[in-house]
């Protein structure tokens, strides 16, 4: 009897610690009347019963969509726009653990843990969009389209969302205490990261391959043979700049979740990533105006409206950001690039609603505008979002310096030699020595 008595009392302390902090429920329930708190429970009071209404009526109780213009806010933003903001994870993943940017170790587990809840919101847009998310599971299971590119973009999604669990897992199993999980899941993942890097690079550019199925319906200043490539580019400085603004709200605001490792180091990480989002955004714009070239669409530019979006869009968004961000991290001034990371995720939403919402069925006489009650939901998914990604980091060791294991050095090494196929230690081996010649280039 005293033995279980005794059971029960530490399986309850283990509760108290892992899910209240180590409060009582009481100090739990008192310690959450917060200014934030309070305005992200009426807006999940407010947002709520829009979700049930659209649930319960219909997707035109909420939405001024029609088979003119079926897409909405749920899709033009929640998934064109969130998976391209979720690329923070394959980002930080590939270079820390392929490219052997080491330097980077703070950020790995905040890239995965913001990339792993991108995708997942962004398949809750999806869900309210389609509606009858039970149904989920068909056409990728039971009614198959292996010659469709959403039966593509859907399977590659679904996949790579499990990868990047299983990329955070040890993050879990450290919070949870479990070691041996936990050391199972770092033997995988080198294998989960070269995976997911080839998911994401096909999904990425599946969402622009998407658009070349409608030429006609897409104005020609944004149709091009090269949107696979735009959209996937868009997500390497579009998730760049994710990061920049994640890991700041992070430091201001979850400051006693950080360790000084975090914190100290944070800066120059930034700058880092500034001069990458730098780097992509002129190959971009570059790039772009090559796509108005192929397509030889130089005088819609000056002769309708449509031209001014486009030179609103690639000025103040793709090139001003690309100045600012090289100007910022020659100043080394971190506040200049935290501040160009936002200008640049507007621009991406900007160019997403650009090519699914305001150059799509461009030579109609009217327009679809977003209704009210569309941003209400989105807020209010976001918000859920928000709290989510708060309640991990306040428990997971996100933010914090890993413990040190006993494992040696060549702990790496040791696992791609039991990792089959043989193909992912020669993928391997290609990184170390993309990563060898890089270094003895910067150093000639």
């Amino acid at each position: 009897m005293h033995v279980y008595v005794e059971r029960i009392s530490k399986r309850r302390i283990w509760v108290y610690e892992k899910l209240f902090n180590g409060l009582s429920i009481t100090e739990y329930t008192m310690s959450l009347f917060t200014p934030f708190n309070i305005i992200a429970g009426l807006i999940l009071i407010i947002g709520f019963p829009f979700i049930v209404i659209r649930y319960a009526q219909g997707l035109a109780s909420v939405t001024n969509a029609s088979d003119v213009y079926p897409w909405g806010l749920f899709i033009s933003y929640g998934l064109l726009c969130g998976v391209p903001f979720a690329s923070t994870g394959f980002l930080m993943a590939t270079a820390y653990y392929l490219f052997g940017l080491k330097e980077y170790r703070p950020l790995v587990r905040l890239g995965i843990l913001t990339g792993f809840l991108g995708y997942f919101f962004a398949v809750v847009f999806l869900l309210v969009d389609l509606g009858r998310p039970w149904r989920l599971p068909y056409p990728m299971f039971v009614s198959l389209g292996p010659a469709s590119v959403l039966f593509l973009v859907a399977w590659h999604v679904a996949l790579y969302l499990s990868t990047q669990f299983v990329e955070f897992c040890p993050s879990i199993f450290e919070w949870l205490g479990a070691e041996r999980c936990r050391r199972w899941a770092m033997k995988v993942t080198i294998g989960a990261t070269i995976f997911g890097v080839i998911l994401s690079t096909l999904h990425q550019s599946a969402l622009g391959a998407l658009f070349l199925l409608m030429p006609g319906k897409v104005h020609p200043l944004w149709y091009s043979t090269y949107l696979p490539v735009f959209f996937f580019i868009s997500s390497i400085f579009g998730g760049l700049s994710v990061m920049i603004l994640v890991s700041t709200l992070c430091r201001r605001f979850l400051r006693n979740k950080t360790d000084s490792h975090f914190t100290e180091n944070l800066d120059g990480l930034i700058l880092g990533l500034g001069k990458a989002a730098s780097v992509v955004l002129f190959a971009y714009y570059s790039l772009k105006l090559v796509g108005v070239a192929h397509g030889n669409q130089w005088e819609l530019l000056v002769t309708t409206p449509y031209g001014s979006l486009f030179l609103t869009e690639l000025i103040f968004f793709v090139f001003l950001p690309c100045l600012l961000y090289a100007y910022g991290v020659k100043l080394r001034n971190v506040g200049i690039v935290q501040f160009t990371s936002v200008l640049t995720m507007i621009g991406v939403v900007f160019n997403r609603f650009n090519v699914s919402l305001i150059g799509f069925n461009w030579n109609l006489p009217h327009r679809e505008i977003p209704e009210w009650k569309e941003f209400v939901i989105a807020i209010t998914i976001i918000t859920i979002g928000v709290l989510l990604f708060r309640w991990i980091v306040n428990r997971m060791p996100v933010l914090r310096k890993l413990p040190v294991y006993s494992r040696p050095l060549k702990f790496k090494e040791e696992i791609l030699e039991k990792v089959k196929p043989s193909y992912i230690r020669r993928v391997y081996g290609t990184v170390q020595y993309m990563n060898e010649t890089i270094r003895n280039w910067k150093g000639a």
